[in-house]
């Protein structure tokens, strides 16, 4: 309804008192003031300003008016302002994802480091599954994301670009009283007979289910638990044996012991994703998950 340049003008002349200082301020002529001052009462449905002899003021109208330009144009002046630190990478909202384990240390290591670098920036975090997380990408919902090409292989998606951040090793978790808990390493043929506790299996190929083909068996029984922390609780209380990566061991619980494995294809692959046209602060906090992982 209302045009910000008229908004601009209204409060303008309210400050001068005068159509014709208020066009020597905005560089107007004062006809042009006088047109544009009109076309704005015409839009509110009547005048805004009593005429004096000696210049101009507001009327009740004009002063609801010139209340709510004020906080327009000040709202409209913020986000200037916070539109130039977000593109110079100096602060502003950024949107981050990460999936599960992520989110035990690299991700927090890292961000600690951005907030004491960049104070300015605000960030949004969500967690969620790697498809999940490059679809929100391409669809612009957030800046950047850490992911996985576990268990079921790294997606794509249109705009978005990937670069490796660090390979994962994958342990297997034992309860404490398992035979198998001091072994130096353990061949995954030596756990033929234990249930697997695993979030996902059997709908899509999987690191697991390849793995254990290559050692000659199928897992005799799948415990379909997606939390960590259930994982951790069944397997702690023997129920079954559960793939864990390494950056999943700070939050492992003491009930439970983690051995390498034997097979050196289980490892996951983590990667920092970024949108085709990447905010400052993004890149900085991707050289700072680099850095985490040095």
């Amino acid at each position: 309804m209302f045009e910000i340049d008229a908004l601009r003008l209204l409060v303008t002349v309210a400050e001068t008192g005068s159509f014709t200082k208020a066009a020597v301020r905005l560089n107007y002529t004062q006809s042009a003031v006088s047109r544009r001052i009109a076309a704005l009462e015409g839009a509110a449905g009547g005048a805004l300003f009593e005429r004096l002899p000696r210049g101009v003021r507001l009327n009740p109208a004009g002063r609801t008016l010139h209340r709510h330009a004020l906080e327009v144009l000040d709202r409209l002046a913020r986000a200037e302002r916070e539109l130039a630190v977000l593109h110079a990478g100096q602060g502003g909202l950024m949107h981050l994802g990460a999936f599960a384990t992520a989110n035990i240390s690299l991700v927090p290591t890292a961000l600690r480091a951005l907030l004491d670098a960049r104070p300015d920036v605000e960030v949004v975090a969500v967690e969620g599954p790697t498809d999940t997380l490059m679809g929100r990408l391409a669809d612009g919902a957030l800046d950047l994301a850490v992911v996985s090409d576990y268990p079921y292989g790294l997606p794509s998606a249109d705009g978005v670009t990937t670069s490796v951040l660090c390979e994962d090793e994958l342990f297997v978790a034992l309860p404490r009283e398992h035979r198998l808990a001091s072994a130096p390493v353990v061949d995954l043929r030596e756990l033929r007979d234990e249930a697997w506790i695993q979030g996902a299996y059997g709908d899509r190929p999987t690191m697991l289910a390849d793995a254990c083909a290559r050692a000659g068996f199928t897992p005799r029984k799948i415990i379909r638990i997606a939390e960590w922390t259930g994982k951790f609780g069944y397997a702690a209380a023997g129920l079954g044996v559960a793939l864990v990566p390494s950056l999943a061991a700070d939050a492992v619980p003491a009930s439970l012991a983690l051995r390498p494995l034997t097979d050196p294809s289980l490892r996951r692959t983590v990667h920092v994703a970024l949108p085709a046209t990447p905010l400052p602060a993004a890149l900085k906090l991707r050289d700072l998950l680099r850095d985490a992982v040095a």
